[in-house]
């Protein structure tokens, strides 16, 4: 079964795949970017995608989160990804011979009092394995990557320090998807996302989440995202604990529409574990 996901072999986006399905159950299709992901998923040359959504530092990944509001799709699964930062280089290079370390924007800014404390300058780049199998052609004895330990493994990289990001607890949210009309039977159903927008109406907002309140409904996340098409416009992501099938859902879902000009549901799924 392929799954696709966005990146270079070696990114998170992988590593999360395999957590999610086991190795050895599934074939992973790498995509430059998000939309491609979505794009293959829509010609069926994938059966799922995978794609972060949140990172407990950086916050939502916004382009994805549209990219789930804009199609036909159903999440059926979530996972929650340690990020460990490693630091690596060609073999034989070492710490002090470091002058310049390339990665993703967002790992840099979390790697930046480490690189400040050993003198290193930051090269923004497309992605965190992209950086490191690009490093492998440039043959480079002063450059390194901050990547997955996985890269280390694609790209024959040692590993200098496996431990250089800031903040320790650094978590991103993935979410699997499928096509709606292949939405696997039997799905555990603990945990729903829905995107909506308001009516425009004073205290619209207000009155759709004290829809939730009513019916003593969890929310686990509230995200506002503008709406292109309708500039000054948002649409409102929320995930709450609770399954399509349950009544109190379905009471509030209707409910919902005397304040919400539209709602679509992106999802019902298992409570990952943190």
């Amino acid at each position: 079964m392929k799954i696709a996901f966005q990146g270079t072999r070696g990114a998170y986006s992988e590593e999360a795949l395999y957590k999610f399905f086991g190795e050895t159950k599934v074939e992973a299709v790498g995509y430059e970017l998000s939309e491609q992901v979505g794009d293959a998923l829509e010609a069926e040359e994938v059966a799922m995608g995978i794609l972060p959504v949140e990172n407990s530092i950086a916050g939502n990944v916004a382009i994805n989160m549209d990219l789930l509001y804009q199609h036909r799709f159903f999440i059926i699964g979530e996972l929650y990804l340690p990020i460990h930062h490693c630091l690596m280089a060609r073999p034989g290079v070492k710490l002090k011979d470091l002058k310049t370390v390339h990665s993703h924007p967002v790992a840099l800014e979390q790697c930046r009092d480490f690189l400040n404390k050993h003198g290193i300058k930051a090269i923004p780049d497309f992605d965190t394995a992209g950086a490191s199998k690009n490093l492998v052609t440039r043959k480079s004895v002063d450059q390194g990557t901050i990547s997955s330990r996985l890269c280390s493994e694609y790209y024959g990289l040692e590993i200098l320090n496996d431990d250089v990001q800031k903040v320790k607890h650094n978590i991103t949210r993935f979410q699997v998807f499928v096509k709606e009309k292949h939405i696997p039977d039997g799905i555990r159903q603990e945990k729903t996302s829905i995107a909506f927008s308001t009516k425009h109406h004073p205290g619209a907002l207000l009155g759709c989440l004290q829809q939730f309140a009513k019916a003593d409904i969890n929310l686990t996340r509230l995200e506002s995202r503008p709406i292109p098409e309708n500039p000054f416009a948002y649409v409102f992501f929320v995930d709450f604990m609770g399954a399509l099938t349950d009544t109190k859902v379905i009471e509030t879902l209707r409910n919902l529409k005397e304040d919400a000009s539209h709602i679509k549901v992106l999802g019902s799924y298992p409570v990952a574990s943190r």
